[in-house]
């Protein structure tokens, strides 16, 4: 017995007629987004690297956000989540966002640490 594959992303905003135009669909979004970040990372705008959040700019999370809207779109399509049932969905996006939270978390705090080492000029080992 066959599969019948969803063939609508964006909860349902954008339908396509089989799964190979699906396929190009979200590879176009997925294109988008990462000229979007090339773009970004070439220009750096002033406006988003001036101003700090949580002890980052504004670009640095862009970065992130974007980075995790193309991770979701690649595990939900191409590795076919959308399709699972919910207790298997939960099981690998919940444990993928909780990591990537908490490699954030360790990046911000050992990056501010090293930071303020370098902006001090005290680099000394005491072991």
């Amino acid at each position: 017995m066959a599969h019948e594959h969803k063939l609508e992303i964006f909860r349902g905003l954008w339908k396509f007629k089989s799964n190979v135009s699906k396929i190009w669909g979200v590879f176009a979004f997925l294109c988008v987004v990462t000229a979007v970040e090339v773009y970004l990372g070439i220009t750096k705008p002033e406006a988003l690297t001036q101003h700090r959040f949580l002890a980052m700019k504004w670009l640095n999370w862009i970065f992130i956000i974007l980075t995790l809207v193309k991770a979701y779109y690649i595990t939900w399509d191409f590795m076919h989540q959308r399709d699972e049932t919910k207790a298997m969905r939960r099981a690998v996006v919940w444990t993928a966002v909780f990591l990537i939270c908490y490699l954030i978390l360790i990046l911000l705090i050992e990056g501010d640490y090293i930071f303020d080492i370098y902006k001090e000029n005290y680099v000394k080992f005491d072991f």
